[in-house]
């Protein structure tokens, strides 16, 4: 079992990476720092003639290691209420790739199982599921099958230590990944 953790924080070494390093502790585990790679904005050319042009960034090779893996962990902050830029970007340039025939995008993604694990600062366990149900709504579309979600509290560097819910609940998956 091969598993793609897709880091969406600007931080190094934040809440969020903390609490995905929990749940995959001992774990064969690929980790992909969106922050570091260079995924453009999407240039929808969906209706367009000539449809979608390559784009020169790092997303097109990226989306062929992700998709070699079983396992797709999307680790993001909660930023203003939603997901981090870097993971939209990386998510919305998958409309991309459905067109891209030569990778079968859909098929391949709906062989897949996801998780999500979310820290925010503002009530996070309340104004996080909202984010929860828009990742639910993207894994639908593709046939992800999502098998669960963490939502920690944190704001400052170290803050996830305190939420002993949430690194429990990491914990917990680190044991259902170990099956």
């Amino acid at each position: 079992m091969k598993i793609a953790v897709l880091h969406g924080s600007s931080r190094n070494e934040g809440n969020t990476e903390y609490l995905a390093n929990v749940m995959t502790k001992g774990q064969e585990v690929t980790n992909f720092l969106l922050r570091n790679l260079e995924i453009l904005p999407i240039n929808d050319k969906r209706h367009d003639k000539e449809g979608f042009q390559p784009m020169h960034d790092t997303y097109e090779t990226m989306i062929k290691q992700v998709l070699e893996h079983d396992i797709l962990v999307f680790a993001t902050p909660i930023y203003w209420y939603g997901m981090s830029g870097v993971m939209k970007d990386f998510v919305d340039r998958w409309s991309q790739s459905l067109r891209d025939a030569d990778i079968q995008f859909k098929e391949r993604m709906s062989q897949k199982k996801a998780f999500v694990i979310l820290v925010g600062g503002d009530k996070p366990k309340i104004k996080g599921l909202p984010l929860i149900l828009q990742f639910q709504n993207i894994f639908d579309f593709v046939g992800i099958s999502f098998e669960g979600y963490i939502i920690g509290e944190g704001n400052q560097p170290g803050d996830i230590l305190k939420d002993e819910q949430a690194i429990a609940a990491a914990k917990q998956m680190n044991r259902i990944l170990s099956l």
